[in-house]
């Protein structure tokens, strides 16, 4: 069973430390950090309300990506700067290269005191130009690797990437524990340099975004019919980049069988195909299209409002740093079936918040899926223990503060704070 101690205790401390600053709430006031990250999606879904918050805090903070964010998310927020740096998710010497020098540059005519990334490939060309321009905190957070299911070359240099990242800066986080672990048992990251804030996840859950109850029943009947879904069928729900390495095979092939049982459900991909992965090789349109009953959204600013409707959520993914998707799920009350990898192991507890199946296992996935489906009480069951847990160790403000509470001790420590 979960508990959420640790986070009672920690949300009491970063209290006190706001108190003991005696700065009120402008705890980083004046402090300049760089968030970095390869494409602006990053920003503008998962960190936009911890990005908000530290400057609330009093932080000069400055969101570095590979394309324009949208402004009109971070409206009205003083001392937010943005900046472009063509960060490319493949391999390209050249242009890496000159991203690289870019970031250098950057970090030293600013004085950056905190540079934090988190994705891969910003991750290491930061690590790399934070270092050379001597910025005295440099952070990343590790959420998930991609090495993990390649081969070759290309997977020797993605890992060997990841040691670098670990080596460069100052210190690292991962999203979950289970990560932690592995990263620690890989020899990729000394234990005393990587942890884990709180209970793990990038930036936590909006809980009020992520509400079941801003929903009604005529928005979800709207929904369904939208998508031309029957009322009082079942819906399973995808929600992420449709790639190989999110199991979206053996989920296709799982919903197969559940159709070929007669099952009524529906499954509703929300996220875009992603051809430009290298793993394992690309799901195309075709590929979902020719199993009955099945949806595709493409990308959406709201995935609560498909998230409203599901009955399941399904991530049958190869590797996750934690899963995000599975805690905002939880929060809407919606259970998941996931695989038993690490990350997940974190997100998901199995038998209480959702199931977890072997991984590459279609019909185990089918099994879980129908078991779910079929049992109206278990389902219920879990709904109700995966929203309260999100709601206690998830809420993003239990997580942004932590980070803040990170980003005050570590200054501290440097002596640029008091």
């Amino acid at each position: 069973m979960w508990k959420n101690d640790k986070n009672v205790r920690t949300v009491a401390r970063v209290e006190a430390t706001i108190q003991k600053s005696g700065r009120a709430e402008k705890i980083l006031s004046g402090i300049r950090i760089a968030r970095i990250a390869t494409v602006p999606v990053a920003f503008e879904t998962h960190l936009k309300n911890q990005i908000t918050q530290l400057v609330k805090l009093g932080a000069n903070l400055t969101m570095v990506c590979s394309e324009g964010v949208n402004k009109e998310l971070f409206r009205g927020i003083p001392s937010l700067h943005y900046k472009i740096v063509d960060i490319r998710r493949m391999i390209s010497p050249f242009r890496d290269a000159m991203a690289l020098i870019q970031l250098f540059f950057f970090f030293r005519r600013n004085r950056i005191q905190i540079a934090h990334s988190s994705t891969p490939k910003a991750g290491l060309l930061a690590a790399i130009a934070a270092f050379l321009a001597g910025v005295p905190i440099r952070l990343h957070t590790f959420t998930g690797q991609p090495w993990v299911t390649m081969h070759g070359l290309k997977g020797w240099l993605t890992r060997f990437s990841d040691v670098l990242v670990g080596k460069l800066n100052t210190h690292c986080y991962a999203d979950s524990e289970s990560q932690r672990q592995f990263l620690i048992e890989h020899r990729i990251v000394n234990n005393e340099c990587l942890s884990v804030i709180g209970s793990g996840s990038l930036a936590g859950v909006d809980v009020c975004r992520f509400n079941s109850e801003r929903f009604s029943l005529a928005d979800c009947f709207s929904m369904k019919r939208s998508l031309e879904i029957p009322e009082g069928v079942p819906v399973l729900l995808f929600v992420g980049r449709i790639t190989v390495d999110k199991g979206i095979r053996e989920l296709l092939r799982a919903f197969d069988t559940l159709k070929a049982a007669s099952s009524e459900a529906h499954l509703v991909f929300v996220g875009p195909l992603d051809t430009e992965s290298g793993v394992k090789g690309a799901i195309l349109k075709d590929d979902i299209q020719q199993v009955r009953d099945v949806h595709i959204v493409g990308h959406s600013e709201h995935p609560e409002a498909y998230m409203a409707i599901a009955d399941v959520l399904c991530l049958p993914s190869y590797r996750e740093g934690f899963g995000t998707v599975v805690i905002e799920a939880a929060a809407m009350g919606v259970p998941t079936v996931g695989t038993d990898i690490y990350g997940l192991i974190d997100s998901i507890v199995n038998e209480e918040t959702g199931l977890l199946v072997p991984c590459y296992d279609s019909e185990a996935l089918a099994d879980a899926i129908s078991r779910l489906l079929d049992d109206n009480i278990l389902r219920f069951r879990m709904s109700k223990i995966a929203k309260r847990r999100a709601h206690e160790l998830f809420d993003e403000d239990i997580v942004n503060n932590l980070i803040a509470e990170k980003y005050h001790s570590l200054l501290v420590k440097k002596g640029i704070l008091k």
